[in-house]
């Protein structure tokens, strides 16, 4: 069921949007060659509780994970792109790291991820980066009063297929709200013009992931990392965005 919020709760929502912001800020200044994954994950899992704030991930159990996930952030290295799975790996000069991070304050959640590189980088990596916050900042763009899910869905798309890239539709964006997946699914492809009328108050994370050279992914053995086919990089841009009267708001906007 699609659920729209009130103006005083999307006010309700802004903290937990401003601290998603400053983990995923603070993490992308902490990593580095020679940071363990599980020393990231643990960073954040310290800022959380210095918050007050409840992960949304580690207790996490959805049909397509092995398990509950563990535990409170996403680490995507090189060929993985999503739902990164912590473990005892030491960043190297060169690698792709994407981190994805979603808590609940108060009770309310937000959803956001941010893509990088480790030391030295490629140009490829960097291009398919800015790919992925381009896509983003298209879709943000479309999430207006009047328009349809499918304008947010076109846009995202729009930017991959110019890019050359292609765009695979098992995972995207989705609502956001007292749990972190709700309706509607946003995908990162579609028909402008199609789909669910937007309306002021509905308050949705945008999630444009792009791989180099395939849109075909399997999940790794761990169960939750998801990974390309062909061994491509991934990148991988989030925002939980409400989409108000006056135009779309970014709750998790980095400073």
């Amino acid at each position: 069921m699609i659920e729209l919020r009130t103006p005083t709760q999307i006010e309700q929502m802004r903290p937990a949007g401003r601290f998603v912001a400053e983990v995923l800020t603070h993490l992308k200044d902490v990593a580095d060659v020679g940071v363990n994954l599980l020393d990231l994950d643990a960073e954040a899992h310290r800022m959380i509780k210095e918050r007050g704030a409840e992960s949304c991930y580690i207790d996490y159990h959805p049909s397509f994970g092995a398990m509950p996930f563990g535990h409170v952030l996403c680490t995507s290295v090189n060929d993985a792109v999503l739902h990164g799975l912590p473990h005892d790996y030491t960043l190297r000069d060169g690698d792709l790291l994407s981190l994805d991070f979603a808590v609940s304050v108060d009770g309310w959640v937000s959803d956001s991820a941010i893509s990088l590189v480790v030391g030295t980088p490629r140009d490829e990596d960097l291009a398919l980066i800015a790919t992925t916050e381009q896509a983003l900042e298209a879709g943000i763009a479309a999430a207006r009063v009047g328009n349809r899910l499918g304008d947010i869905s076109a846009a995202i798309g729009a930017v991959a297929h110019a890019a050359g890239l292609g765009v695979n539709l098992q995972f995207g964006g989705h609502g956001v709200g007292r749990t972190m997946h709700g309706d509607p699914h946003v995908a990162n492809d579609g028909q402008a013009g199609r789909g669910f009328p937007l309306k002021a108050g509905l308050v949705i994370a945008i999630e444009p992931w792009f791989l180099h050279t395939t849109d075909e992914i399997y999940i790794d053995q761990d169960g939750w990392t998801i990974k390309s086919v062909d061994g491509s990089r991934g990148a991988h841009s989030e925002h939980t965005v409400a989409i108000t009267a006056d135009g779309p708001l970014i709750l998790t906007a980095r400073a």
